[in-house]
């Protein structure tokens, strides 16, 4: 089983992807921190359901690193906008072993005390057009959602469009049950329905 765990918003920079959660929300968001490895950036919000926010962005002042960075963000280029759905799994092995090939192979991280794996393809591309999840496996109790300020911000609908949103909503079933997560043929895009406390808000 995997269980929906976050949602990325990605930015030609950190302040354009900051930027474009807080204005669409009205909320501001928290600092992040570096990663190492894929050499990147983030700025965080609280949601609630144990839920978060991440506004992410190749990390200027960071070496380039000597592999594809993840959640695609080498080819990363427009508008700030919603790019990636995170799902987590007790066991990161097991699950990309019921999956086909494209999802990635597991990477070991970690920032200050929080330790993960995240399974990140060779050329950072996730299957779908990057409409499929990424899979994490956190490591230990720790949790970036329960140390953000709830901003009374509540994700109530993630809407996965693509021309195959059909073969991949069939591919995530035996997978993933979760009625905030719908699938629907489109171009490729993913649409957030937020609740805040000026009321609803789309993100995408």
């Amino acid at each position: 089983m995997i269980t929906f765990d976050h949602i990325a918003v990605a930015g030609e920079s950190l302040a354009a992807a900051t930027s474009h959660v807080e204005v669409a929300l009205n909320v501001p968001l928290q600092q992040g921190g570096e990663h190492a490895v894929f050499h990147t950036h983030n700025t965080l919000l609280g949601l609630e359901e144990g839920l978060y926010l991440e506004a992410i962005a190749i990390n200027p002042d960071a070496p380039v690193p000597n592999r594809a960075r993840w959640f695609d963000l080498d080819r990363f280029a427009g508008a700030p906008r919603l790019t990636n759905w995170i799902c987590r799994c007790a066991d990161l092995d097991a699950t990309l072993a019921q999956l086909p090939e494209g999802f990635g192979a597991p990477v070991d991280l970690q920032r200050g005390d929080l330790r993960w794996r995240m399974a990140v393809p060779l050329d950072g591309v996730l299957p779908y057009d990057n409409c499929a999840p990424a899979l994490i496996q956190w490591i230990g109790d720790a949790h970036p959602a329960a140390r953000l300020t709830q901003q009374g911000c509540k994700m109530t609908a993630l809407t996965v469009s693509h021309p195959q949103a059909g073969a991949l909503a069939a591919l995530l079933a035996p997978l993933l049950h979760d009625a905030r997560i719908t699938f629907a043929q489109g171009a490729p895009k993913l649409t957030a329905q937020i609740n805040t406390p000026e009321g609803t808000a789309v993100l995408c």
